[in-house]
Formats: structure tokens, sequence, C-alpha cells
């Protein structure tokens, strides 16, 4: 890979704190330098070494001992005391915490979403030195446009599980045969069913030229991406790097934040006047996230290794997963106190329960580390003169919603923008009909391709 400007991956950001804090982006100045890493799985039955296009069956299954264990943890677990207010300022509330170990230890079930998983097909392939799990659902209807998402932190597959059929399957769902997608959901190195790295060097520009070469891996010469978070973070690099069969990215947490805006937001600087009322609510969301909301990214990008407590005891996981962000705590808060929400409680647990039973708590969060300290610094949500097509999708609850305006900025060649009414981080996961119509409708135009 060429060694690019770092002005065509941040635009014109200096690098700031709050990019070190997060983690987050450059592209390194020679790729070939990365160390490489060891192979290893996260699980015996998922130990496969093949070539780079050696692609094999892969099947999810847990023994009953694991499960019990689990249970037996979970009710074991010595509570601290009570908060000491009456709200969520000081953390995820004892009585959320309480609910779901109750709910965990005595009525969820693990093995309807190991059921789900195995429905569609798994694999399993080496890439770079690496185990790659994924999911590959082709469509029946011809011409079907290839599709790759990524999730995030603390996501996994799991986030994407409801999508899958109404993407591949469009006239069950009252789309149209021709917005049909063939869809690959990878798990990122260190999560789920995919290696963990023994050395540094996976980071999102190494995720990314992986993922390109899935793809072609499965035979598809054109394709476009997705993804939030960190998936958002791989995509947009995957463009950066510009391989010749990527059509457009579309993204539900864009990077539109102009570099001025963030800096100024990082330092603690007043709202500047003459925001439009969009632009001064991503303002407020923004700096509620930069002063309330790093702890987590924080501790990951600078002492991942640390993290023992979150590998040791399910409930330590649990809370640590669910203090993500405001919003998804909030509202993951109200599922276990009885409200109906886009997620269940067994959604919420499904995906905490993966993390456990593939013990990549510590390995999932070193991509944090990672990318800080293999990576130059630059903000995850200042712009990256991404120069493909994008499509950006706008939830109300993300950590912060993308005004049109900074997103018309960030992609001069934005092919779609949409601000759904309801949602959060998760989605897909969350509001699966309303990711859904993005999908069909922002990748519409490059279907020609």
């Amino acid at each position: 890979m060429p060694d690019l400007d770092r002005r065509h991956f941040f635009g014109a950001a200096a690098a700031t704190f709050a990019a070190s804090q997060l983690g987050l982006l450059a592209f390194p100045r020679r790729l070939e330098a990365m160390t490489e890493p060891r192979i290893e799985t996260p699980t015996d039955v998922a130990r496969q070494t093949g070539s780079a296009s050696d692609i094999r069956p892969f099947r999810v299954s847990f023994p009953e001992e694991q499960l019990t264990e689990l249970r037996r943890r979970v009710k074991a677990t010595r509570w601290p005391e009570r908060e000491t207010v009456t709200d969520d300022t000081q953390g995820v509330q004892l009585a959320t915490m309480q609910a779901l170990a109750s709910y965990w230890a005595d009525s969820y079930d693990w093995r309807k979403v190991e059921a789900r998983l195995n429905s569609f097909p798994n694999f399993i392939t080496n890439i770079d030195g690496l185990d790659i799990h994924f999911i590959h659902v082709k469509s029946k209807e011809k011409n079907a446009l290839p599709l790759i998402i990524t999730h995030g932190w603390p996501g996994s597959v799991i986030e994407q599980l409801k999508i899958i059929d109404p993407l591949t399957n469009p006239t069950k769902y009252g789309g149209n045969a021709a917005d049909a997608f063939d869809v690959v959901i990878p798990s990122i190195p260190g999560y789920g069913f995919s290696g963990k790295p023994t050395a540094p060097g996976w980071n999102p520009v190494r995720i990314a030229k992986a993922w390109t070469t899935l793809m072609g891996n499965l035979g598809y010469t054109k394709f476009v991406a997705q993804g939030g978070d960190w998936g958002n973070a791989i995509s947009e690099v995957m463009a950066l790097q510009s391989p010749p069969g990527l059509l457009g990215i579309s993204t539900n947490m864009a990077a539109t934040v102009p570099p001025d805006l963030d800096a100024a937001l990082f330092a603690g600087k007043p709202k500047p006047a003459g925001l439009s009322a969009d632009e001064s609510r991503a303002w407020d969301q923004l700096s509620f996230f930069y002063k309330n909301g790093l702890g987590y990214a924080n501790e990951m990008s600078l002492r991942p290794q640390t993290l023992y407590g979150i590998a040791d005891s399910p409930v330590g996981l649990a809370a640590w997963i669910l203090d993500h962000d405001d919003a998804s705590e909030k509202l993951i808060a109200r599922v276990f106190a009885g409200a109906h929400e886009g997620l269940s409680r067994d959604d919420i647990l499904d995906n905490i329960t993966m993390y456990w039973l593939t013990n990549t708590a510590v390995s999932s969060a070193r991509l944090y580390w990672d990318t800080s300290h293999t990576l130059p610094p630059g903000g995850f949500f200042t712009v990256r003169n991404v120069q493909l097509p994008v499509a950006v999708t706008v939830f109300p609850d993300e950590i912060y919603a993308a005004p049109r305006t900074w997103a018309e900025k960030a992609y001069p060649k934005m092919i779609y923008y949409n601000k759904f009414p309801k949602g959060g981080h998760f989605a897909a996961w969350e509001q699966p009909e309303f990711f859904v119509g993005a999908m069909r409708d922002g990748f519409r135009s490059l279907r020609k391709a």
C-alpha cells in the first residue's frame, strides 16, 4: 500500500487527546513492517489453519458444563452496595444489574440463539495468518448486491441476525427482488468466533484489507460495505484504501465532525454561535460523551490487559458492556425494569453470553489498544476525506446524530441521507426495519455498477 498523507484520512485535523483515548485511526507508514500474529481461535471447535482461500463450514456448539458454570458464577456474584444517588450518574445501577443477573441465572436460554446462529451458513477461513469467522448468506434473487457488514464493540454478529433474511429475501418482507443482497457478516479479530491476535497489528487498516481479501475469496468482484462503531471505522478505511471492487459504503455512525469543532469539544470550550438546531444537538451529544462517556475507551486504549475482572466475572462483564453509551444503557435499564423496547432481555444477554463463552472480553478490548499504539492518532468522529459514494443513516440516540450539513461536507459523494425517528447505537439490532430500508434505498443507485 502506498504511504498516504494523513490529511487524506483526517482532513486537516490535528491529532487530539480524544483520538488517542478512543484508540483510533490512521494509516501506518508501512503495513509490511507490522508483526504477523500467530493463529489462535477462541474455541477448539474453530481451529482452522488453511490458506487464505480455504473456507470451511463452522458450527456453534458449547458444552452444557460451560452454561452450568456460567449460571453458578452469576449466582455467586458478590454485590457492592447500592449507588448513593437516585440515577445512573455513578454507573449502571444495582437494581438493573440484579434484575439482569436474576434473569440470566434462572430464565435465560443460550441454546435458542445458538440454534439461530446455526440456522445460517457459518464459516471459518484463514486470512493473513488469522482465523476469521463469518456468516455468508446468498440471496436466491438474480443480481443480488454483495454486502459486507461489520459490527463494533461491544457488539458481535448477533447484532445483525435480525436483518439477514430481510436483506437476502426482500420480497418476503415487502421489498422488491431488485433490492436483494448477498450478506457477509464477519467477526472482527479478537471477537466472537474469529481468532485472537497474539501480536500487535490487527487494527482497522489491516482488518479492512482482510475484508477485501475475504470478499475476493468469496468470488465477489463488486461489493458494498456497511458498519457502525468500529464497523464504520473499518468501512471508511476500506473506502480510503479504495480496492477496485468496492462500490461504496454505508454508515450508521458517521465520521462528520469538522476538525475545529471536534478539538473545541474535547477541550471543553463553549458552544460556538451560528450552529443549526441539528448541529447544536450534535454538539451537546458529543460534549456529554467526551465529558462522561470515555471511561471504557480510556481503559481499553491504555491498559486492556488489566481488565481481568470482566474475564472472570459474568456480572462484571455485563456491567462493562451495558455502560457503553448513555442512551443504550438507559434503554437496557428500562428493558430489565419491564419495558418493551427495540431490544429484549434475551437480545441483550445473547450478546453478553457470546462474549462470556468465547472468552473475548479482553481480546476484543485490545482493538482499542492496538489501534492507538500501532497507528498515528486521529479523531474517531472527525472527517477522513472519503471519496467513494457514502450512504448515511442517522439514529437519534447514537453517540451523536450526524447533521446533514456536516455529512454533506464530510462525504462529497454522499448518495443518501436519512434521519430516522427512533434508534440508537445498535441500529440493526434495535430497529431492523429502519435499517433494512436504509440499506435498500441507500445502495440502490450503485446497483447498475
